[in-house]
């Protein structure tokens, strides 16, 4: 009786149909997602693409996204390494084959390429973990090599049990030969390998119930070799001369499949048997690499744990608590909370920037609670809504067990070297390590410097050259002759349709075209941009500049309400565009809207219409033409708005850091560091800008959290100023809905607004504030009962977090959420996270969760489409409970102007005293029979809103007599930095 013949090509049909389905599921759980496989060949083989084309169209077939990445024969051992090193980086793909040989005109090691091959991509399961794993039966932890495991599916097919029998394998090939012992061993198989030595090879193979035969020589093993009715699994293929073929040869097995076909039970053919079982066997390894993938990449399926905190009593200072703990590498935290290492770009140890193309690949997952962090209004010493924001993630994660991520301001170096200190927390609900958070971190703070100086460097010197040159040359300059011919940039073709000139051709304008495209013509006056620093300097609040002989007599300083002088850089609208912006393309945009000044004609005059125009010549030769147009070696023409998004390309990635719930010393051993995610990114100035951190970070951390998962971010200052600002602006341009409002209020801020003495930083603290006093309370807890209504006016329910110090007693705290509770808060407990990190806490997150599962009806305070008076007035009476506004003449001027520009429908960010409801810093409590006087109003385009401004106050703080940089310094040998808090 003839053996019955298995045909590889249906049974890799019906596995190419299984994967198929297998795609479409992963599909079901994430659509955007998709198996991704690279086939790296190196020349230009003819076989080798055959090969390749094969396995592209299976791949195609079942959904797979197959990538050729074709090498030339040039090729070196380190080029193709670097080609491997950047695949396995590439989250996208799941699978990579090196197509062999690799026919390179270079000496290139097969094992050392092949074992740079990450295992978890190493569909071809030819590295040497693959291998290892296999041989010692680890079989669900591994790539199978594709031939050896195609084998094995065809013996299945057969029905015959591998288990007890003896099988033979001929040919020991790391391919073929060496894992075929090894599978059949596993499956319980009494396995025996030949080969070319092997002694009486005929009477091994007669023994076996099952034979594969992969040795490379054409019909070697002959029918009457073979056990009656075994299972033949032939992986040879050769090619024989053959006259009656066109070729001149034809393709046959290891097996003489004539004479075998009569002893055999199951024999496979060649061709069609094994080989289209490797391709097939090649996707589902790939396919099976993209579900291990999936399944471990799971939105808020984190692989994280916490150590208890050692406390000491009592508590250190901020920074030797800090340095008291050991951080895990940032590259590891990363890896627990759902990043992947392409992701990633490491900044060191202890902090990484994240890609935002992790939004991308997220986008379809479901966003977990969003929690915001403010106030009640504060006394100059703060009350701690960032240790509160950082207590409070420690108790969700480290102690409730819940995905959770922090997402805060990135600190101004100028308060931590003035008087308020950093930003990072405190006690034992820091961001660590502080010294880096509140130092530099990773330059976002410097790149928004250079670019906003950039940007008033291009103003100053564009307003001398229209100054001191015609028309003309001023329009040869800025289009300039380039191999005969001049040419728009991009950025220009811009400027002439916002014009209305239609024309891409620069010899076609005319002399009044000419004129309105070469001539921003800008109103000094009107120049609201300025130059900034990270350093409080109060003499720098006022300066005239242009004062060299080289520019000719054309200063600035103080007109009316504008003059030159410098900001501190969180104050810089980069900064606030940063915090706002949604992706790199909108923030290309965003800095380009940015208006610097208003022209002579009432238009405003944009960064994207700045064009820089310098002369550089070799050895300084500027030279005039005939026609009395200056020439000079290089003419350089550069749009504003572009250099800009090259300056900001980094700063706009999240900043990865964590928090301090970790292991600490112990008996002078460290324990097992684990800490609490944190996105550290942005730092607007809460009072001429929104105040709050990043709505990327944001996003991103929403996502990697999961459904039931937290984010908690904080909004600057009071709630009537970073709260107001983060509902109607932050959360009008995210898209993004709170769930809770956690309003921090302390004992000490609540006696002040009961008519407390003054609180002055620096100095200590009055009597009252350190002895219980019920009555001032009380009358205190008026702030508070209107900050509660102001949360309340957005429809998010209101948890308030009693941030209480060593000397509150008992009956303050519970006179405190007693108060708070009868406001209309959801809840109210008291906290103890300084001092105890997340554990005191617990009572605040459990409150927090219960909130978040509240009934909500979120609202905006006002419609964009209001006047802007309107708009300003509704902010005025219902946050700050004023009677009414008050438009001073240049105020009113604005309003005008704005609207006429077409800005009138920008939502407002107020700009005032954040230590009072009013305008007035020392009206404490709940002020009321005021009129809110706006002296101006500013316009922060490209950022998205005006900024009215309210009374006078400074926009670059100044040191005090002893600030805080007296006690810092860094120890020569151990680089440590010293006293810094």
């Amino acid at each position: 009786m003839s053996a019955q013949v298995i045909s590889g090509k249906e049974v890799s049909a019906q596995v190419r149909e299984r994967l198929k389905k297998d795609v479409e599921r992963m599909k079901l759980v994430d659509p955007n997602f998709r198996p991704g496989l690279v086939v790296l060949q190196v020349g230009d083989r003819d076989d080798s693409n055959l090969y390749i084309s094969m396995k592209l169209k299976a791949a195609a077939e079942i959904g797979i996204n197959a990538t050729h990445m074709r090498l030339p024969k040039t090729t070196t051992e380190e080029e193709v390494l670097h080609g491997i090193r950047e695949v396995n980086e590439n989250s996208s793909v799941h699978g990579l084959i090196v197509q062999l040989p690799l026919d390179s005109l270079h000496k290139i090691d097969t094992e050392k390429v092949t074992n740079a091959v990450a295992p978890e991509k190493d569909v071809d399961g030819l590295t040497s973990t693959n291998a290892g794993k296999l041989s010692r039966g680890d079989l669900g932890d591994c790539f199978i090599p594709c031939t050896p495991n195609g084998c094995m599916e065809l013996i299945r097919q057969t029905g015959v049990s591998v288990e007890g029998k003896r099988a033979v394998v001929v040919g020991r090939s790391k391919i073929v030969g060496a894992p075929m012992h090894d599978l059949l061993l596993w499956s319980h198989a009494t396995v025996t390998t030949c080969h070319s030595r092997t002694a009486d090879l005929a009477a091994e193979v007669g023994k076996a119930d099952i034979l594969v035969v992969g040795i490379g020589k054409a019909e070697m093993v002959k029918g009457e070799w073979i056990k009656k009715g075994a299972v033949v699994i032939d992986c040879g293929i050769n090619h024989v001369a053959d006259e009656t073929k066109p070729s001149g040869k034809r393709v046959v097995g290891d097996v003489e499949f004539s004479s075998a076909k009569e002893q055999a039970g199951f024999l496979t053919p060649v061709p069609g048997g094994v080989g289209p079982m490797t391709v097939a066997m090649l996707m589902a390894n790939t396919v099976l690499s993209a579900k291990r993938f999936l399944e471990s990449h799971q939105p808020g399926k984190w692989d994280i744990s916490y150590t208890r905190l050692n406390l000491q009593k009592p508590v250190p200072s901020d920074i030797v608590i800090s340095r008291s703990c050991v951080p895990k590498h940032i590259g590891h935290l990363a890896t627990e909370v759902g990043l992947l290492s392409d992701e990633v770009e490491l900044y060191g140890k202890t902090k990484a920037k994240v890609q935002l193309s992790i939004i991308k690949r997220l986008r379809s997952q479901p966003d977990g609670k969003y929690v915001v962090v403010t106030g009640i209004t504060p006394t100059p010493l703060g009350e701690g809504k960032s240790t509160t924001t950082i207590g409070l993630v420690q108790a969700l994660g480290a102690h409730m067990k819940l995905n959770v991520f922090a997402c805060v301001r990135q600190p101004s170096q100028g308060p931590t070297f003035g008087i308020k200190g950093g930003a990072a927390g405190g006690g034992y609900s820091q961001v660590i390590p502080m010294e880096e958070f509140n130092l530099h971190l990773t330059g976002d703070i410097h790149a928004i410097t250079a670019a906003n100086n950039l940007v008033a460097a291009a103003i100053d010197a564009r307003m001398f050259h229209e100054a001191t040159q015609s028309d003309k040359a001023l329009y040869n300059r800025l289009v300039p002759l380039s191999g005969g011919q001049r040419k728009f940039s991009q950025i220009q073709i811009n400027r002439l349709k916002r014009l209305g000139i239609d024309k891409t051709d620069p010899s076609t304008l005319s002399e009044e075209e000419i004129t309105r495209f070469a001539r921003l013509d800008i109103e000094p006056s009107s120049v609201t941009w300025q130059r900034v620093l990270d350093t409080n300097d109060r003499f720098l609040r006022k300066i005239t500049i242009g004062q060299s002989p080289t520019e000719k007599g054309h200063t600035r300083e103080a007109i009316g309400f504008i003059y030159a002088q410098f900001d501190i850089t969180v104050a810089s609208e980069i900064m606030a565009v940063l915090a706002l912006t949604s992706s790199l393309e909108d923030m290309q945009q965003r800095l380009a809207k940015m208006v610097v000044a208003t022209s002579r004609g009432g238009q405003p005059v944009t960064t994207e219409d700045l064009v820089s125009v310098s002369l550089r010549g070799g050895r300084g030769g500027v030279s005039k033409s005939t026609s009395g147009i200056t020439q000079c070696g290089v003419l350089c023409v550069q749009g504003v708005s572009g250099a800009l998004t090259v300056l900001m390309k980094d700063a706009i990635k999240p900043n990865l850091m964590q928090t301090l719930e970790i292991g600490f010393l112990m008996e002078g051993k460290p324990l097992n560091p684990q800490g609490t995610p944190v996105f550290v990114h942005a730092g607007p100035f809460a009072n001429i800008a929104h105040g709050n951190s990043s709505i990327l970070a944001d996003k991103i951390a929403l996502k990697l959290v999961g459904p039931e998962g937290f984010v908690v971010t904080e909004a600057g200052f009071g709630a009537d100023i970073g709260m107001e600002k983060f509902f109607n602006i932050k959360c009008r341009y995210s898209g993004l809905r709170p769930h809770v409002v956690v309003l921090v209020a302390t004992v000490r801020a609540l006696k002040m607004h009961g008519g407390g003495p003054t609180v002055t930083a620096g100095m200590p603290l009055p009597k009252e504030y350190v002895e219980e006093n019920l009555e001032l309370l009380r009358s205190g807890c008026s702030n508070m009962r209107k900050q509660i209504e102001n949360a309340r006016h957005f429809g998010v329910p209101v948890v308030v977090a009693v941030n209480g110090f060593k000397t509150d007693t008992e009956a303050e705290l519970d006179l405190v959420c007693g108060e708070a509770k009868a406001a209309g808060a959801f809840d109210a407990v008291r906290c103890s996270h300084w001092a105890e990190g997340g554990a005191g806490a617990v009572a605040l997150g459990h409150a927090v969760q219960r909130a978040s599962g509240a009934p909500s009806s979120f609202k905006f305070l006002y419609d964009l489409e209001l006047p802007i008076s309107d708009k300003i007035r509704i902010i005025a009476q219902k946050i700050y409970g004023a009677d009414d506004i008050e438009l001073l003449p240049e105020a009113q001027h604005k309003v005008e102007l704005y609207a006429k520009q077409g800005f009138g429908n920008l939502p407002i960010c107020m700009a005032k005293t954040h230590l009072s409801l009013s305008h007035e810093a020392d009206k404490k409590g709940v002020p009321t029979g005021f009129i809110l006087p706006i002296r101006d109003i500013r316009a922060s385009v490209g950022a998205g809103f005006l900024f009215p401004l309210v009374g006078t106050m400074p926009t670059i703080p100044g040191l005090p007599t002893r600030p805080c940089f007296y006690d810092i310094d860094l120890d020569p040998e151990t680089e440590q930095v010293n006293g810094l808090f």
